[in-house]
């Protein structure tokens, strides 16, 4: 039988653990809470916008920079709305900073992957941004392997989504997409359903043939209308591009974050509780333990009282 000392030493261990992953638990929980009344009272807004973008552009004939500042790229109305044969792939992927979140990264980065040989196949070129330290360390050295450079990477944006951050990683996918670096801009992220679920999806920014896409995602429909335009459609669209684009990345960094934390709560929950049972299990092999050594002890003496008695 195992020593009872080694039994009490993995007791205390787990315990510890169960602390640890008891208090993980307890701080997603905190979290989540907060990040899902985010996520839904940005839905909303974000299914307006698109809806009103998609109006918008159903009721422009041209593009047109003549009379427009443009001082970033992402200003360049004109060229985000460019379609073209798509040769080189952008893909934002969105995972988090830190592990023990279940199979969360896992997902994400499975589904990266598929992106990419699905583009490969297609003789597609792929460039990725990556925000998250774990989509970071786990997509590296397979990105290599599969020929696809890391373009971009975040960190801050994950912890605490913002449409500062949003801004950033939007004004950099535009620069890429003006200058003919990528061809489409594409998001692997995860919706969040609720604090059990969520999916693994990918959302198409750019071409805007995904807008319809990602508003059917968000459960609305898309009414057509056409619109008066003052001071003129250009100066109206050099505004609306730049909202929409930096509207989609900041609502799926915060479906990911509010994914991630539900995806942590659970994983600890279950932690916790395997160590409950861990612990009730070594208990009871101590206890038979201790009885035994007890037992032996008892019959060590009785025979050692016969023996002297003869």
């Amino acid at each position: 039988m195992a020593n009872l000392k080694d039994i009490k030493n993995r007791i205390q261990s787990i315990e510890s653990t169960k602390k640890i992953t008891r208090a993980m638990k307890m701080v997603a929980a905190a979290k989540v809470k907060k990040s899902e009344t985010a996520v839904k009272a940005s839905r909303p807004y974000t299914r307006e916008l698109i809806s009103m973008f998609q109006k918008l552009l159903n009721s422009v004939t041209e593009y047109s920079r003549e009379t427009l500042k443009i001082k970033d790229a992402i200003d360049d109305y004109p060229s985000l709305l460019e379609k073209r044969e798509i040769k080189t792939a952008g893909i934002l992927v969105l995972t988090s900073n830190k592990g023990l979140a279940g199979a969360y990264n896992a997902n994400i980065v499975r589904e990266t992957i598929k992106r990419i040989k699905e583009y490969k196949e297609k003789g597609i070129e792929v460039q990725l941004f990556i925000a998250g330290q774990k989509g970071i360390s786990g997509l590296r050295k397979k990105c290599m392997a599969l020929g696809c450079p890391i373009a971009k990477k975040y960190y801050s944006a994950v912890d605490t989504p913002s449409p500062i951050e949003a801004r950033e990683i939007a004004e950099d996918m535009a620069e890429y997409y003006v200058n003919k670096k990528i061809d489409n801009i594409e998001i692997i992220t995860t919706r969040f359903k609720n604090m059990m679920s969520y999916f693994t999806e990918s959302w198409q920014v750019l071409p805007v043939t995904g807008v319809t896409d990602i508003h059917e995602r968000l459960n609305d429909n898309i009414a057509e209308a056409l619109m008066e335009f003052i001071p003129d459609m250009h100066h109206i669209l050099q505004k609306i591009v730049p909202m929409y684009m930096t509207n989609i990345f900041y609502q799926a960094l915060l479906e990911a974050q509010a994914s991630e934390l539900a995806s942590r709560m659970t994983a600890m929950s279950a932690a916790t509780s395997n160590a409950e049972q861990m612990i009730h299990d070594l208990s009871i092999e101590y206890n038979k333990t201790r009885q035994y050594a007890i037992t032996q002890e008892i019959i060590e003496v009785v025979t050692g009282a016969n023996s002297q008695m003869h």
